[in-house]
């Protein structure tokens, strides 16, 4: 029933007052994308196996993980609008070009690699090697860097949901008393840095001590990471010069990267559940990572979160979710499906919510 909710909302959001074919436009980049993906997906199934059947199996592992990046990355692409809304066309665009070579070359590929060669105490090309020669053990090196992951990933988006929440000047509230109540907190500098310090030292309690210090070691480089984007982005407005713009939107382009890279996390490491293959799933998950992008390009040149006022809402309680998800699965194992469904959870019913709030405030809909 979730399933079917989250397609739902799905094409609630793609209902707007533009007409279908006009909507398709945001993605023809994205299905030309897809079709070189699994056409090198294809060359590379046959270069392995030799046979028909075991090409058309590594396409179809592709396009499976193509299929599971979207819809368990529906939320990044709201919060994603949220930021990139404030950006200029041309950053706009840059997110969609830029952006997915990052996605895709940056943390698809390297990412995975530049981990592994640090548990493993190799170069990145000793990873890569290894990745190609022997998957299984890349795999599992990679599955065993995951305390540190998701202590880096929790933190930077437990601040990225807390900062949204503890803001005097917000004044719509979805779940309005908690809202509310936190709202009475922005008043105290840094709240949302002691509270994620705090639950980094509570699940540490939970975990043995050497997994405990790097979890928190991780999840203060998080910390580091957030308030250096956070200060980069702040000293390139305030810059007086006439390339303010553009620098300013360099360091938004730069928080998004991040932000977008933290909520891939999971879905890096959970992929190796269908594939060993690296380049399998760096072309699967690249096929999602696309997807989501012009998602959230059309997102944001709709206006559908102005059109759905708690869209924005249920995003953040999502990413407080994912955070929290994270810092739990370092105690017990948390399927990648389950994080998925409860953040998509979260955005069908703000959406819902928001159809409600339109149908009975006609006059303030605009």
């Amino acid at each position: 029933m979730l399933v079917i909710s989250l397609i739902n909302a799905y094409y609630q959001l793609l209902s707007t007052s533009l007409t279908g074919y006009a909507q398709m436009k945001y993605f023809k980049g994205s299905f030309v994308f897809t079709f070189i993906c699994l056409g090198l997906a294809a060359v590379l199934g046959y270069n392995m196996t030799g046979t028909l059947s075991g090409t058309l199996s590594t396409v179809f592992i592709c396009a499976i993980l193509g299929v599971l990046e979207v819809s368990l990355s529906f939320d990044n692409a709201v919060v994603n609008a949220t930021v990139l809304r404030d950006m200029s066309p041309l950053w706009q665009r840059r997110f969609l070009t830029w952006g997915i070579l990052i996605a895709v070359f940056g943390m698809r590929l390297l990412f995975p690699l530049i981990i592994v060669g640090i548990a493993a105490h190799l170069n990145p090309i000793s990873a890569l090697k290894l990745a190609i020669e022997q998957p299984s053990q890349y795999a599992q090196i990679l599955s065993g860097a995951h305390i540190g992951i998701m202590g880096f990933g929790g933190s930077f988006l437990g601040l990225v949901g807390l900062k949204f929440f503890f803001n005097a000047e917000k004044d719509v509230h979805w779940v309005a008393y908690i809202e509310q109540f936190l709202t009475k907190f922005s008043r105290v500098q840094s709240i949302e840095v002691v509270v994620v310090l705090l639950s980094l030292l509570g699940v540490a309690k939970f975990i043995p001590n050497e997994e405990a210090l790097t979890f928190i070691t991780a999840g203060i480089f998080g910390i580091i990471v957030f308030v250096l984007v956070e200060a980069l982005g702040v000293l390139l407005e305030k810059e007086n010069t006439t390339t303010t713009v553009a620098k300013a939107g360099l360091g938004t382009f730069i928080y998004l990267e991040i932000l977008d890279a933290s909520f891939s996390f999971d879905g890096v490491i959970g992929a190796f559940a269908l594939s060993n293959n690296l380049f399998i799933i760096v072309l699967g998950l690249s096929i999602g990572a696309m997807f989501v992008r012009s998602l959230t390009i059309m997102l944001v040149q709709l206006n559908t979160l102005t059109k759905y006022r708690y869209l924005e809402h249920g995003a953040f309680w999502a990413i407080l979710a994912l955070s929290g998800l994270m810092f739990a699965s370092v105690c017990k194992e948390i399927p990648e499906v389950v994080t998925g469904l409860i953040g998509a959870a979260f955005i069908i019913l703000a959406l819902l919510t928001s159809i409600r709030w339109n149908k009975l405030n006609p006059d303030k809909t605009k």
